[in-house]
């Protein structure tokens, strides 16, 4: 029955993203039920092509990361996939009629990271685009459900909040991205001399796109706000946690929230959601 292979490949989605991701894995959890299947699908999708980019050292990752879009535009067309986390994407896709130009980006985005080690400005805005910005928007396409006026006001909050987070990400990752795999995302910034200056820079330059981000949190649909706020609030926590760090120390080690600060984040967010604060 294609039936219960559908809801097996949902399984493997849900799975990979409680794998990698405790805190997408949590914001997913305070979503409507029937929004939480989609986006796992989503994350499944995304997870797995970012893998083939930053972790497969010992294969031809330009062979995989093609055979994965291949497949990816197949099960699409197809409707189905042998691979269960192409199939529940395809699912979510075409159902909610995500946009075929939000996939493309996403995985020329994937590529550049095969081919750059670092950005110009307009790079890094085609970057954060492709690896973060879309992908936000293939979530608002699942939280608007078919509402294309409601899609439409909220698509710039959401890109918003997709660079914000990829902007975090690349400063909490700074050590694993530059020393580990040569990368750098901040273009004009030599990381031989980053400085509390410079990462005050990039941080000032984060706080706009959190606070545009935060205006469509709260237009949201009731279905979708209270996950996306609870993402948004472990975000800030993280954010917060990198500002007070020192330069040195963030090139030096990975910033974390603990997991007994993530369960009091989500209390937090519930209580103001639950009496409409946001």
């Amino acid at each position: 029955m294609k039936e219960l292979y559908d809801k097996v490949s949902i399984k493997c989605s849900r799975l990979t993203t409680k794998a990698y991701s405790t805190s997408f894995s949590l914001g997913i959890r305070c979503l409507g039920k029937e929004l939480r299947d989609p986006i796992y699908s989503i994350y499944g999708f995304v997870r797995f092509a970012d893998e083939i980019v930053d972790t497969f050292h010992d294969y031809d990752k330009k062979k995989l990361l093609e055979k994965f879009k291949e497949d990816t535009y197949r099960a699409i067309d197809d409707k189905i996939s042998t691979n269960p986390i192409l199939n529940s994407f395809q699912i979510t896709v075409n159902h909610f009629n995500i946009d075929r130009e939000l996939i493309d980006s996403f995985l020329k985005s994937m590529e550049m990271d095969l081919q750059l080690k670092s950005y110009s400005n307009e790079g890094i805005k085609e970057y954060i685009l492709g690896s973060a910005e879309v992908v936000g928007l293939m979530c608002l396409r699942v939280f608007c459900n078919g509402q294309q006026e409601m899609y439409s006001a909220l698509k710039p909050h959401a890109m918003s909040l997709g660079s914000a987070f990829q902007k975090i990400n690349f400063l909490r990752d700074l050590r694993a991205d530059y020393v580990g795999m040569g990368r750098t995302y901040f273009p004009d910034v030599d990381m031989n001399n980053f400085n509390d200056e410079t990462k005050r820079e990039i941080e000032e330059n984060i706080a706009q796109d959190f606070h545009h981000g935060y205006e469509g949190i709260v237009k949201l649909p009731r279905s979708s706000r209270f996950g996306v706020y609870v993402a948004y609030v472990y975000y800030l926590a993280l954010f917060k946690k990198i500002k007070n760090t020192p330069s040195e120390d963030v090139l030096q080690s990975r910033v974390r929230i603990a997991n007994h600060y993530k369960a009091r984040l989500l209390a937090y967010s519930y209580f103001k959601h639950q009496l409409n604060m946001l």
